[in-house]
């Protein structure tokens, strides 16, 4: 079985962390692969950075179509293209805000996401009542800390403890969702620290996109999702 998991932004550094993260909990015989698009936003802290890094991320699907690929990953909280990824893609294609929602729902009453900048905190909230967990989501926590310097300010992992201590307490939550691939790396420590379920969206996607394959079962194409009518682009 093979799973491609794609970070949408274009810093190849959090892609190889995304990688590590997802070979973890790969099963064996599944190959996983990371990869990045060539072209499109180094982070994404934005509707607008949201809507540039789609066309990568549905130029990675097709690439990985034309190589047999079996399930697909989108590594980024905000889910981008997902729904048109599940159009044109042969098996199931599965977004880490999703996939670590549901997952904080079998763990918990309710979950709380902490997240990076608190422009992403709507759209977090609105992620949730999408997939029908807005009941469960019981608060979106910002730190303030820029996806980049997830990697680089050696205050980051303390801010994100802080944030996580004052979600449990405040909104009386179970678990905690991680609302950035770039946190992907914390999750292990976090859990100990906080003794409470820690959710890494890239770990749940990758074991769900892998159920998924074993099950035998991809993307209805029943209606919504039936490949898109074949069309002329004009550049």
């Amino acid at each position: 079985m093979r799973i491609l998991v794609i970070n949408p932004n274009t810093t190849l550094t959090m892609t190889t962390t995304i990688g590590e993260c997802a070979r973890a909990v790969a099963g064996p015989g599944v190959t996983v692969e990371a990869v990045s698009p060539v072209e499109g936003p180094v982070s994404i802290e934005s509707h607008f950075d949201d809507a540039m890094s789609v066309p990568g991320v549905l130029a990675e699907i097709a690439a990985g179509e034309r190589t047999g690929v079996d399930a697909y990953v989108i590594a980024c909280f905000g889910d981008p293209g997902l729904l048109a990824a599940r159009e044109v893609a042969a098996g199931p294609v599965v977004g880490i805000a999703e996939a670590a929602m549901r997952t904080a729902a079998y763990l918990g009453r309710g979950f709380s996401v902490v997240t990076t900048l608190d422009r992403t905190v709507g759209h977090t909230w609105d992620l949730a009542e999408s997939y029908g967990l807005g009941r469960h989501c019981r608060g979106v926590h910002a730190t303030g800390i820029p996806v980049l310097e997830l990697e680089t300010d050696p205050a980051a992992y303390a801010s994100v403890v802080t944030a996580s201590r004052a979600a449990l307490e405040t909104d009386g939550s179970d678990v905690i969702v991680l609302g950035c691939a770039g946190m992907a790396d914390l999750c292990a420590q976090l859990q100990a620290e906080l003794g409470v379920p820690v959710l890494d969206g890239v770990a749940a996607a990758t074991v769900q996109a892998e159920a998924l394959v074993r099950l035998g079962l991809r993307t209805s194409a029943h209606r919504e999702f039936a490949p898109p009518p074949v069309k002329p682009l004009r550049a």
